[in-house]
């Protein structure tokens, strides 16, 4: 029994010895050293750009299509493209034969009414004449009251019919007027000195009223309109000076001077319109190009 007891005690101690010699260990692990974080690499800075580049064509001011302002066939051209032309210049003519006839008949029928005009004014003259001897005859009892009135009535009433005749001839005048207006529009004019870039029509074409006629350009000034971010706003000024070139025309430097700022910002976009103006010699360029135009940043 005592043999017994002590085995079991022997047992127990080995247990205990065991079970402590685990906790080291774990100690261990729960205090080793935390390995270093990676270092992070910082991500290199490029310089930014210190300037915008703006693309836009090249225009100038005066630049139209001339279009018929009446029906007609084409009877004459005069000029064709590349013409240079002057301000006024006939570039061709419609058919212009009923116009005239009816601007002839106008004009002799104003001749008429005229020539009625004067025969009226004689006949006032006449029946002045005669008032004013009534009134002397009246004076000397010579004449009743009611020949001395009839006279006076009758010149009035001639002073009616010269008024309406005078109203007719200026009728008259108004109708010849509007077929001079007419007989104008038979002819096609240059309405500024350029170039004449196309033509639309050919002789002998029947047209109607807003059909394309001719293209007509000017030369110069050339100039360039482009859209600008509203923080550039404020910060481009009035004949500020500006460098231009064009892809197509390689090496060729253009200067251009700010002409027109638009006073505000287009909401919709958030930009403001600037149009600039080419100085000197226009080189290559032509209206309808393209162009660019660098600005430096403001920020």
């Amino acid at each position: 029994m005592r043999s017994l007891v002590a085995w079991f005690a022997f047992a127990a101690a080995l247990l205990a010895g065991g079970c402590g010699g685990t906790e080291p260990a774990a100690s261990a692990v729960s205090n080793g050293v935390t390995p270093p974080a990676a270092s992070k690499v910082a991500p290199s800075v490029e310089a930014a750009d210190t300037s915008f580049v703006v693309s836009g064509p090249i225009i100038v001011e005066h630049q139209v299509e001339i279009t018929a302002q009446r029906d007609g066939f084409l009877a004459k051209v005069l000029f064709d493209a590349p013409s240079r032309v002057k301000a006024g210049t006939i570039l061709a003519r419609l058919d212009d034969q009923q116009v005239s006839a009816n601007l002839e008949a106008a004009r002799a029928k104003s001749r008429s009414i005229a020539a009625d005009l004067k025969n009226w004014q004689s006949e006032a003259e006449v029946l002045k004449a005669d008032y004013g001897r009534q009134q002397n005859l009246w004076k000397l009892g010579l004449t009743s009251q009611e020949q001395l009135e009839h006279a006076k009535y009758k010149a009035e009433s001639d002073q009616w019919d010269i008024q309406r005749v005078q109203e007719t001839l200026n009728t008259a005048h108004q109708e010849e007027r509007s077929l001079e207006l007419e007989l104008e529009k038979t002819r096609i004019t240059a309405p500024f000195s350029g170039l004449i870039a196309r033509r639309y029509v050919r002789e002998g074409q029947s047209v109607s009223k807003g059909d394309r006629l001719f293209w007509v350009t000017a030369e110069a000034p050339l100039l360039m309109r482009f859209t600008l971010p509203e923080k550039y706003f404020g910060r481009v000024l009035p004949s500020q000076q500006f460098e231009i070139t064009s892809p197509n025309i390689p090496g060729e430097k253009h200067a251009a001077r700010v002409k027109q700022i638009s006073p505000v910002v287009d909401p919709s976009s958030g930009t403001f319109e600037v149009l600039v103006e080419l100085a000197g010699d226009r080189g290559g360029l032509r209206p309808g190009m393209t162009a660019n135009l660098r600005i430096e940043n403001p920020y």
